[in-house]
């Protein structure tokens, strides 16, 4: 841990990606257990195109679902600790495969404590590779905005409109079968690469191109450092491979403080 913490500290210029797995101890849900409300459904059968041109009213349904449970759930110290480090390290940038807008919390909620101003925020904002729960984008134009209300779903007329040309909007996540923003993934490339550490936490490593970033920046010469609960592809790749929960680890991981 030690050595760990003063490489992750002395790196001029740092690259954080996180996963699943720095969610889970805010008790955001997967929707795949076999007692939830759309066990009916699998994501793959909601989260595409077609399934939202054939029935957008059913696929805004239950992305208003997702909205109500994961908006109920708070940032845990790992997303403070990565939210007090982007916002004290201009050098460091964050990547999050997460769509649940907990990392947009943590900021948030350090805006509201005093401890930081909007712009460090608006600095220190992810860059979401897949999209966010809590964003809507128009089929019809460039139109994209936050949007954490509830959804009204009881009919096709009762669905979030965009406000600048009156289309459908959907939620602005990557959804199957759909490719990332290229310029967005240029942005993660691009951090990756010039990243002397990537700090990899909770992911599986499974998931590309973001499995992919840890090598480009250990191809670049960079070193990788991971944090998950259990090994993953990326296990033999790290100097240091930390076992453990996110909040358990990442609040003693992200200070430069000697352990007791």
């Amino acid at each position: 841990m030690d050595d760990a913490r003063h490489l992750v500290a002395s790196a001029r210029k740092l690259l954080i990606l996180t996963g699943a797995g720095v969610s889970a101890e805010s008790g955001v849900p997967t929707f795949r257990g076999p007692d939830g409300l759309w066990k009916r459904y699998k994501p793959e059968e909601l989260a595409t195109p077609q399934a939202f041109q054939a029935d957008p009213r059913l696929v805004w349904e239950w992305y208003g679902f997702r909205r109500e449970r994961v908006g109920a759930c708070r940032p845990n110290p790992a997303h403070e600790a990565i939210a007090r480090l982007t916002l004290e390290n201009e050098d460091a940038r964050l990547v999050t495969q997460n769509v649940d807008g907990l990392h947009e919390l943590a900021l948030e909620e350090a805006v509201t404590e005093g401890l930081c101003s909007e712009t460090s925020v608006s600095r220190a904002a992810p860059i979401r590779l897949h999209g966010s729960l809590f964003w809507t984008r128009c089929t019809g134009c460039d139109h994209r905005t936050l949007d954490r209300h509830p959804v009204d779903a009881k009919s096709e007329a009762s669905l979030p409109r965009c406000p600048k040309c009156a289309a459908l909007l959907r939620p602005d996540v990557v959804w199957f079968g759909e490719g990332l923003d290229p310029e967005i993934l240029k942005r993660a490339m691009e951090a990756a690469e010039t990243a002397e550490v990537c700090l990899v936490v909770g992911t599986s490593a499974l998931v590309h191109p973001a499995a992919s970033l840890p090598l480009l920046t250990k191809e670049s010469g960079g070193v990788v450092v991971e944090v998950n609960t259990e090994s993953t592809p990326l296990t033999d790749v790290a100097m240091f491979s930390l076992r453990g929960r996110a909040g358990q680890i990442l609040p003693r991981l992200l200070t430069v403080e000697s352990e007791p």
